[in-house]
């Protein structure tokens, strides 16, 4: 069978596994956007060892990155015109800084996957009702963006390592 045949039916097969985890027992747990978009990151990074380090810890920084900046955002107070979408501005501005000068340092260079798990976390605040408060994002518990979308990636990016492997099975 060729590579593209092989991955293809590789990532359908465990993209059927990983939707029925998503709607079924993993269900708000397992976020399959977030863990497909990790998984597609995994890919573009080259599909390596080193591409499933980098997703992981640098998906988990973007997502605490945008967790910081989601705490921030709680903290200003709502005001007419200017006042909250400004500060808000300027708070995921400064936060975007500090997560794309980490990439300096060796670990946190994967600046795409960053971005992957910042963009990832304020999907689900944003697109959730009642996830941007305090209680969640200081709580200890799946609904908190740290704990539930850093388990997505994870898991996604290892979705990413088994089509491989799979596919690499099915070219045999």
């Amino acid at each position: 069978m060729n590579n593209l045949t092989a991955l293809s039916i590789s990532i359908a097969c465990l993209a059927g596994v990983a939707t029925f985890l998503a709607v079924g027992p993993l269900s708000g747990i397992f976020f399959i956007w977030a863990a497909t978009i990790a998984w597609a990151a995994y890919f573009f990074l080259g599909a390596t060892k080193e591409a499933l380090k980098s997703t992981i810890v640098c998906g988990i920084f973007g997502v605490f990155m945008a967790w910081l900046a989601a705490i921030q955002i709680t903290n200003i107070p709502s005001a007419p015109f200017l006042g909250f979408p400004f500060w808000a501005a300027v708070t995921v501005t400064f936060s975007v800084v500090v997560m794309c000068l980490a990439a300096n340092i060796p670990a946190l260079a994967a600046i795409p996957a960053s971005v992957l798990g910042y963009s990832s976390t304020f999907a689900y605040l944003l697109q959730t009702p009642g996830k941007l408060t305090k209680d969640i994002l200081l709580g200890v518990s799946l609904d908190n963006p740290l704990i539930v979308i850093s388990i997505s990636i994870v898991v996604g990016t290892y979705f990413g390592l088994w089509s491989g492997q799979l596919s690499a099975k099915l070219t045999k």
